[in-house]
């Protein structure tokens, strides 16, 4: 094995699915004792805030990464860049089936791409690919045997092993009264800047700059608030709390399907791989969902029905979509429901 370092971070299932937390248990045991690999446990990725030690801890890991989640690994990787955490992507032997093999293969990427990227390699593996601990130390290994990267020296616990007390607090968190609950307790004294170690379940959207093209669809449709522009004129999900629970329908609208929301139903919209265009993914569902609508009057029957459980009007199709170009794609959505079945 190589002299350098690994740094392995086991992001938790939601709730306490006893499956889940008994697998993510026996991978943690497993690689406390395992050379060249440091490994800790965090949170459900997805659900931590910004100021959340488990993120911040991630931020500040400055060699190899492998982050292990309940997520597609495409949801992961962006929801890692969209909190900072971002290196050059690490290919994993360790998949889960997302699409069929035989299907077409995704077209090349166009999208505006990442910034700011480190010189590391960074590993996201999905925790539903195999339910063997083995398969996942396995690939742990040999991503360790490989790593060329320059030794780091980290600090004890969140930067390093836990001891057994650590390690069963994590795995069985203590019920206790936080600045969240007090909050919906309807305690307004309680300032939302206490709020760090929070992880409700969130739901908002997640951009994969590899595809997105910076068209701005996305915040001309979207009439909540949640789109914003960076420094560098780059769309980016700027009031995440501002998107509403189970609506997935800017992921409907935009043209490069840039946009994950990591918890919804369909694999697609949920970061599965190899789904441009829905070609790979259940091409019937996939848009219009189970209505079969198109996915245009999908995405404005969610958002009209979100307009007025917010106390406002339902807008249509007066407002926030754009006249595209008809390209291959419309082609073959027309001729998909054209056919008789």
């Amino acid at each position: 094995m190589s002299d350098s370092q690994v740094t392995v971070v086991i992001c938790q299932a939601q709730g306490r699915h006893p499956i889940r937390r008994a697998l993510e248990e026996k991978i943690m045991q497993a690689l406390i004792d395992e050379p060249g690999v440091h490994v800790t446990l965090v949170p459900h990725l997805y659900d931590m805030n910004p100021k959340h030690s488990g993120i911040e801890f991630l931020r500040s890991v400055p060699g190899t990464l492998v982050v292990l989640g309940w997520l597609y690994e495409r949801a992961t990787r962006w929801t890692l860049d969209r909190a900072g955490v971002r290196g050059n992507q690490g290919e994993t032997l360790l998949r889960a089936d997302e699409a069929d093999e035989d299907s077409e293969e995704m077209p090349e990427s166009k999208g505006i791409g990442s910034v700011d990227i480190p010189d590391r390699l960074l590993y996201c593996i999905d925790m539903r690919a195999s339910e063997n601990c083995e398969a996942f130390v396995d690939e742990i290994r040999r991503i360790a045997t490989e790593d060329t990267s320059k030794p780091i020296d980290l600090l004890q616990w969140i930067q390093g092993s836990p001891t057994p007390e650590q390690l069963d607090r994590y795995l069985q968190p203590v019920e206790m009264l936080t600045a969240r609950q007090a909050l919906d307790a309807g305690d307004n004294s309680v300032s939302r800047d206490l709020l760090p170690e929070d992880t409700r379940r969130r739901w908002y959207p997640v951009i994969d700059y590899s595809r997105c093209t910076n068209c701005m669809e996305c915040i001309d449709f979207c009439l909540f608030g949640v789109y914003g522009i960076d420094a560098l004129d780059r769309i980016l999900v700027e009031e995440q709390d501002n998107c509403k629970k189970g609506c997935p329908a800017c992921s409907r609208v935009c043209p490069e399907h840039a946009i994950v929301f990591p918890q919804h139903k369909t694999p697609a919209i949920a970061g599965a791989d190899g789904d441009v265009a829905g070609i790979k993914i259940d091409l019937s569902k996939l848009f219009g969902g189970e209505t079969g609508l198109s996915a245009v009057d999908q995405a404005v029957k969610e958002r009209d029905a979100e307009l007025i459980l917010d106390g406002r009007q339902a807008v249509g199709t007066t407002v926030g979509l754009k006249d595209r170009d008809r390209d291959e794609f419309d082609q073959l959505m027309d001729e998909f429901d054209a056919m008789e079945f």
